[in-house]
């Protein structure tokens, strides 16, 4: 009987032996797996989402070249690049030269400011305090960067790192538009093998509910919000651009923050129309033709949001704010996207299982006292 214990014991302790080795190993293998995927999980992921909003597009164009997916990629890739590619890059290009030219005359002590107009010094709270450092710095401005040169030169890192960061956007953005153009090559097997995945992860009767509502969520969210909010802002940024507005990436990329916050772009391009007036700098000509440009672009979501955004899902505007704003602090600006996107799905899902165990607390109720307490559980719902 003791040998026979012996023998359990022996034989116990070498499988679980076994079986910690075996887990040891596949935990260094995802770990190791891990790091080396992780320089290329932002790009990845930003070309997944672009892939699944547009793939219904890919489709569309790869029946009318008779069911040939790979040829209507490359053309949908090619077009994409010529349409939203180019300007993309131009207007970052833009946005990062601009900071980069003004914080380095701010650091070289080259900027000059213009005097404030005496309506400064009538804002409210505020005001004197404005009007006394504007005209500070207009009237010497080496002598106010000398007095302030520590928060000057944190300012001036700060921006030209954000500078940076928006030039190397603009460019992932190019090479998730390539990628994504494979993936939609290759659309139906990656579909079955992302369904089989979550119908791994989620049992063989949700894997394909979860599958749905992820596809749905990313196309409502990716087209619906930050899509209109991306081509708005291409537009007035490509107007600011050819009207020879000052600054004009930065705009446009306040144009897509404010898009993404489900704001009116006209908040940017009123004033900027003002401005154009006010300068005198274009002709008569020039500031109505322009005029017109910024107005209808800056109602432009107004067309696009029933065109793009999806139907059957319904992702509260905070869950998108805070997708996108810890998307930018965690990544950067490609982040404002991809964040926006990630967060809803995961609050899509999380709801979903929410509301999943609410049926069936109700089914066992009706169970047990039956249909009317299902019935009243519907309603309250």
């Amino acid at each position: 009987m003791q040998m026979d214990n012996d023998a359990i014991r022996r034989l116990f302790t070498q499988d679980l032996m076994d079986l910690l080795i075996r887990v040891g190993i596949v935990a260094l293998l995802i770990i190791l797996s891990a790091r080396v995927f992780a320089p290329f999980a932002g790009i990845m992921a930003w070309a997944l989402i672009l892939a699944v909003a547009l793939y219904p597009l890919h489709r569309r164009l790869a029946a009318w070249l008779g069911n040939r997916p790979g040829r209507a990629a490359t053309l949908f890739v090619v077009g994409g690049l010529m349409l939203v590619g180019v300007p993309t890059v131009f207007l970052g290009t833009s946005m990062a030269t601009e900071i980069h030219e003004v914080a380095t005359a701010v650091e070289a002590g080259e900027y000059t400011i213009k005097q404030p107009s005496p309506e400064v010094a009538e804002w409210p709270l505020i005001g004197n305090k404005v009007h006394t450092a504007w005209t500070a710095a207009a009237t010497n401005f080496p002598a106010f960067l000398k007095k302030n040169a520590s928060q000057v030169k944190k300012i001036t890192k700060s921006v030209l790192a954000g500078a940076a960061s928006t030039l190397g956007s603009a460019l992932m953005f190019l090479g998730a538009f390539i990628i994504s153009g494979v993936m939609m090559a290759y659309g139906e097997s990656g579909s079955m093998a992302m369904k089989r995945i979550t119908q791994r992860l989620a049992g063989p009767g949700k894997g394909a509910q979860v599958h749905s509502l992820s596809v749905a969520t990313i196309r409502s969210v990716a087209m619906g919000v930050v899509g209109v909010a991306f081509v708005q802002a291409l537009l007035l940024g490509v107007g600011f651009i050819l009207a020879g507005i000052p600054a004009a990436g930065v705009l446009a990329f306040i144009v897509l923050f404010l898009g993404i916050l489900q704001l009116p772009a006209l908040l940017v391009s009123l004033p900027v129309i003002g401005y154009m007036w006010w300068s005198g700098d274009g002709s008569n000509v020039h500031n109505v033709v322009f005029t017109v440009y910024l107005l209808v672009a800056g109602f432009a979501d107004n067309v696009l949001k029933p065109l793009l955004l999806g139907r059957g899902v319904d992702v509260p505007m905070p869950v998108v704010l805070i997708g996108a704003l810890g998307g930018m602090i965690t990544a950067g600006f490609i982040g404002l996207f991809v964040g926006a996107v990630l967060l809803s799905v995961g609050y899509e899902l999380f709801m979903q299982w929410v509301e999943q165990d609410f049926e069936e607390q109700a089914s066992a109720v009706a169970g047990d006292d039956g249909a009317p307490l299902a019935a009243e559980g519907a309603a309250d719902r």
